[in-house]
């Protein structure tokens, strides 16, 4: 089946539509997971379910898009973030922190949808390439502020994929049970990459 969204939303009337069908959706696969039903989220929107099937054809679609766009936020926000850091070069824990701190905002919301979508939604090749550039991203510029900090150990760029993959579990399987604030994944990262220092 094919599980693409059915019409792009040209118009501003249908952007916001879909926004609003994707709001309910994300409330509501939040709050019931894979339980909520088209009909659930229609209804939530205020709009009918032919409405919802003129855009997606069916939940899987919608949990779908919703990751896609979480995707693209978080992409274009670290990589902001990102940027900046390159040209400032703050301390490790700055660096870090600022980056963490983006990363508890892009969850805050929802936190039992963040958790569906890692586990169900991407799973197509150009999705996964996706989510895998982004992670490779992260991983090579906190491997550049380990490198520069005098951190990380003997091979900095290991020691930044074990952490993204290590905050990726936080925030996405941990987490969502519990809150999350920016302390909890610094403490995380503190203890696999400490000061040169530290005994």
């Amino acid at each position: 089946m094919n599980r693409a969204v059915r019409r792009s939303p040209r118009q501003d009337r249908s952007r916001f539509t879909v926004d609003t069908l994707l709001e309910a959706a994300a409330q509501l696969f939040g709050r019931d997971g894979l339980a909520a039903t088209t009909n659930h989220i229609a209804e939530r929107a205020g709009t009918s379910i032919g409405t919802l099937y003129q855009y997606f054809p069916d939940k899987q679609a919608i949990l779908r898009a919703l990751a896609q766009r979480h995707v693209a936020e978080a992409a274009a926000r670290l990589g902001a973030v990102l940027d900046e850091l390159r040209a400032t070069e703050p301390p490790f824990e700055s660096a870090l922190r600022a980056v963490l701190d983006v990363v508890v905002d892009l969850h805050r919301d929802h936190p039992g949808l963040h958790a569906l979508m890692h586990r169900t939604a991407l799973r197509e090749a150009g999705e996964l390439a996706a989510i895998h550039a982004l992670e490779d991203h992260l991983a090579s510029e906190i491997a550049h502020h380990l490198r520069r900090c005098d951190r990380g150990g003997p091979d900095p760029a290991f020691t930044a994929r074990i952490l993204v993959h290590t905050i990726d579990a936080q925030v996405h399987r941990v987490h969502p049970r519990h809150p999350m604030i920016t302390d909890d994944l610094m403490a995380v990262a503190g203890r696999l990459a400490p000061p040169a220092s530290a005994p």
